[in-house]
């Protein structure tokens, strides 16, 4: 099993260095045997900049985005700072991206959001050149990209994977043919199995593409304080229920509140739902959320995830 950490609100009740923290997780992660730890993009802290720093201080884990928005971002600014942060981890960056929400995104730039699918077409054109240290130009309806200078970074000659948190339809047809595979979270087994995984799996084959990663994002802590847990995420995920493509996703799954899709509970029972994302089709699994007990319970889950991730 291919397990790795997301980190998504460990900095909101931090008052430590924010990168010093981040540094000692990750350390502890590549300790306990995990494959990998991802960051959420914030209002606060930049993620490819601190996936770049526990990179750089931690030799071994793989790190990435999971997700930075592509609104407002150019391209050419993304593909930057991926290739920079290639560099600065000796080619164990993951570049995760995603569309992000236009009702919490657009009021706080002040900026139009395009038009989501055609958005993501063309960013993706316009980005895999760019990630590749080609500087061939791009013009779309949304995007229009024509670098001005050599975009090849020394030290980041290998290729960076880029996944999309994409679940509906369209969006994973895109990925499917454009991308290395998606990064999905709050998506459940059945939504995994009976829509996504098809699919995207479907997309590929028919771009002649690989077959594609599918990194589910599943929030999940060990504890024996099951009830609180749950209900804790209820009301901390309660945001996405608001979001068209999540609600979607959620009928897949015949839930009604995200705080559902939380797995809480001893080892055994943390270890058999995720081994039942694994039956539904992805190819890893990153959870989130594991702090949301505290840090006690934090630690256990980890414990548990490398032991899967070494068996």
């Amino acid at each position: 099993m291919k397990l790795g950490v997301t980190l998504s609100t460990f900095a909101a009740t931090e008052t430590t260095n924010v990168v010093d923290r981040a540094v000692e997780l990750g350390t502890e992660a590549e300790r306990l045997g995990l494959d990998s730890m991802w960051f959420a993009q914030m209002a606060s802290y930049d993620a490819i900049a601190l996936a770049s720093a526990v990179g750089r201080a931690v030799p071994r884990i793989f790190v990435g985005t999971a997700v930075v928005p592509i609104y407002p971002r150019h391209p050419q600014i993304l593909a930057s700072a991926a290739k920079t942060a290639q560099a600065a981890t000796g080619g164990r960056f993951q570049l995760g991206i995603g569309l992000g929400a236009k009702n919490l995104l657009e009021p706080a730039y002040g900026l139009p959001y395009p038009p989501p699918i055609t958005h993501l077409r063309e960013y993706l054109g316009a980005l895999r050149p760019l990630l590749d240290g080609k500087d061939t130009g791009y013009d779309g309806a949304t995007v229009t990209s024509h670098p001005v200078a050599a975009t090849a970074v020394a030290g980041a000659e290998q290729t960076i994977p880029v996944l999309v948190a994409a679940m509906g339809p369209q969006a994973l047809r895109i990925t499917g043919q454009f991308a290395d595979g998606t990064i999905p979270f709050l998506a459940g087994p059945k939504a995994l199995e009976q829509h996504i995984v098809p699919a995207l799996t479907k997309a590929a084959a028919s771009a002649g593409r690989p077959a594609p990663r599918i990194i589910i994002t599943v929030p999940a802590v060990v504890t024996d304080k099951a009830a609180e847990v749950i209900a804790s995420a209820t009301e901390q995920l309660a945001f996405y229920e608001h979001i068209p493509s999540h609600q979607r996703v959620f009928d897949w799954d015949g839930v009604d509140r995200a705080g559902e899709l939380m797995l809480a509970g001893d080892e055994d029972t943390v270890a058999a739902g995720l081994r039942r994302y694994l039956d539904a089709g992805a190819t890893e699994i990153t959870l989130t959320y594991t702090d949301v007990a505290g840090d006690a319970d934090r630690a256990r889950t980890w414990r548990l995830a490398g032991e899967l991730a070494s068996s």
